[in-house]
């Protein structure tokens, strides 16, 4: 009796040690079966470096697009909530550096350079805190990259009003880059705030861009 259950522990220890270990083995295969599924997205830490450089550029080229193909409002509005400020940051370096070459001296290309930068900024804000006051919501992040790329119709405008040089040229150049870029940020900002507070959410956005307007205009 006593062998007969010694036989019977040992058989069930060597049962439970085998179902142990086909359970570590599934586990340990899992992972390489999800990894290698044809819908599994490696995270970014996993990811290349050039990969995710690629990525981020596509990204860049799309909400670009989006600001230039004429499209519903509402539709380009949706298209940017997806905010990154790499954008933003490369159309605020190419108009800092398109206003300091045509300023007069050294100086005033310094402070030509800066004040994109604090525009950007300091209109994001205003524009953000603005949209709060009317019960919109709305991060300031996503603020700085809707105006940040909106502002690309501009900074197209004073690429060319840099190479043409004509002045009355520069002027419709810049009526045009501010007509596009109010309109291409309408739809985003439109969706912030309430129907009935919708011209006192635009107002900011007007100014931002009719500031950055005047400053390619004064360059």
């Amino acid at each position: 009796m006593g062998a007969g259950g010694d036989e019977a522990e040992h058989l069930q220890a060597a049962s439970l040690e085998a179902g142990v270990a086909g359970v570590s083995s599934e586990a340990a295969r899992a992972p390489l079966a999800v990894t290698s599924g044809p819908h599994h997205h490696h995270g970014t830490l996993d990811e290349p470096v050039m990969d995710t450089i690629m990525r981020d550029v596509r990204s860049i080229g799309e909400k670009l697009m989006y600001v230039l193909i004429p499209m519903r409002p509402g539709d380009r509005g949706r298209r940017l909530k997806d905010w990154d400020l790499w954008g933003p940051l490369l159309l605020c370096l190419a108009l800092g550096v398109i206003l300091a070459v045509e300023a007069p001296n050294q100086e005033q290309a310094s402070y030509a350079f800066a004040d994109v930068f604090v525009t950007v900024w300091v209109g994001s804000a205003v524009v953000t805190f603005n949209a709060l006051l009317l019960h919109g919501k709305v991060s300031f992040f996503q603020t700085v990259c809707v105006l940040g790329y909106c502002i690309f119709p501009l900074v197209i405008a004073a690429f060319f009003a840099m190479l043409l040089r004509v002045d009355w040229l520069k002027v419709v150049l810049v009526a045009v880059g501010f007509a596009w870029a109010s309109g291409a940020s309408v739809g985003f900002v439109a969706e912030l705030v309430p129907e009935d507070r919708k011209l006192l959410g635009l107002y900011p956005v007007w100014l931002f861009y009719a500031a950055i307007a005047w400053m390619v205009l004064l360059a």
